[in-house]
């Protein structure tokens, strides 16, 4: 029997600002473990959160380049969960009124033109790190990331494949770059992505047992995590695809769950059952106000945008009439498209 994949991921981008996102405490990389941190990024009784206006527009500033539609009124949601690396008991995030929704990225699969839906760009505070190697049979916890502002994107499960999600990836690292909100170095955690992924019959197969309806239900999905390169996702994302086809073909159950991926071993591992939105109990934020987006600021930040890297490589192509193929690297980075037009300025006045 045939089967496909449904992927949806969910990424979550570290914003360029220098301070957190509700304290004024440092977000620089490297530093010395909870040496940035302050009773505000830790929770402690009787401090307020203020909103960092920058990391504000840098979100939006991410969603009007992923075509989504800028909310006119956006509230913040407290997310509660335990977890060592999360001091307060709950995260700071955005649930039933996000910043924005509804936005697209355009990816090139088989040669053709197809369009990964974008759910919704939200903000949310990041949480600590749990540093498992430093002390042996111990866990030490860094709060220095607790606090760091960040975006979610979320797609739609429009992915139905493992190199899509590589290819979208790719794109969606090099539009933030362009427009300069994150540097993206997944090394440093700047961007980190999880995946989920379900399989289910094929539409051909479906179609040979005369069921018209089937293909249109999703799968048990599973949710991967501990991916810090584009490689390591499209892999993960191919072990887990085939683990799950193995798995119903000796007519098993697939579980609803969180695994972690094992760079070494190349196998996901099972970490826990997989939480639903109500597990989370979300509830307003109350120590934030509602959001008012005004409308000539939204405008004024959309006017700001560079252009983008597709425009940029059509314009390579049509400007300076070289194949789309030498168009695209020379525009997937902003630093190598920019050089390329130096030295294009530069030859034509010498």
């Amino acid at each position: 029997m045939g089967y496909e994949a449904i992927i949806g991921l969910e990424v979550h981008v570290q914003l360029k600002t220098k301070s957190k996102i509700f304290c004024s405490c440092s977000t620089e990389f490297g530093a010395l473990p909870n040496s940035q941190v302050c009773p505000v990024c830790l929770g402690l009784p009787g401090v307020l959160p203020v909103l960092n206006k920058t990391a504000l527009e840098y979100a939006i500033k991410a969603a009007l380049a992923l075509d989504c539609r800028i909310a006119k009124e956006s509230i913040f949601a407290r997310k509660n969960y335990f977890y060592p690396d999360l001091p307060k008991s709950y995260q700071i995030s955005q649930y039933e009124e996000p910043l924005s929704s509804k936005g697209f990225v355009d990816i090139i699969t088989d040669g053709k033109l197809k369009k990964i839906r974008i759910t919704r760009v939200h903000l949310e505070e990041d949480a600590g790190k749990l540093l498992r190697e430093e002390v042996k049979d111990s866990t030490l916890i860094d709060f220095n990331r607790c606090g760091v502002p960040l975006i979610e994107i979320v797609t739609e499960p429009d992915i139905k494949s493992p190199r899509e999600a590589r290819e979208f990836l790719a794109i969606l690292k090099s539009i933030l770059q362009y427009i300069g909100v994150s540097d993206c170095n997944m090394e440093e955690g700047s961007l980190r992505c999880d995946a989920n992924i379900s399989v289910r019959p094929s539409k051909e197969e479906t179609g040979k047992r005369g069921n018209g309806e089937t293909g249109k239900e999703l799968g048990v999905k599973v949710e991967i995590k501990n991916m810090n390169s584009f490689k390591a996702v499209e892999k993960a994302l191919e072990y887990e695809m085939r683990r799950q086809i193995k798995a119903l073909e000796e007519g098993k159950r697939i579980v609803q769950e969180t695994r972690l991926w094992d760079e070494n071993k190349e196998i996901t591992i099972s970490m826990r059952t997989k939480e639903e939105a109500h597990d989370y109990r979300y509830f307003p934020e109350p120590d934030l106000v509602l959001m008012e987006i005004d409308r000539e600021w939204t405008e004024r930040i959309r006017k700001s945008l560079p252009e983008l890297p597709e425009a940029r490589k059509a314009r390579f192509s049509r400007d300076y009439k070289i194949p789309d193929y030498d168009a695209g690297i020379l525009t997937s980075s902003k630093e190598l498209a920019d050089y390329y037009e130096e030295c294009v300025e530069a030859a034509r006045r010498s």
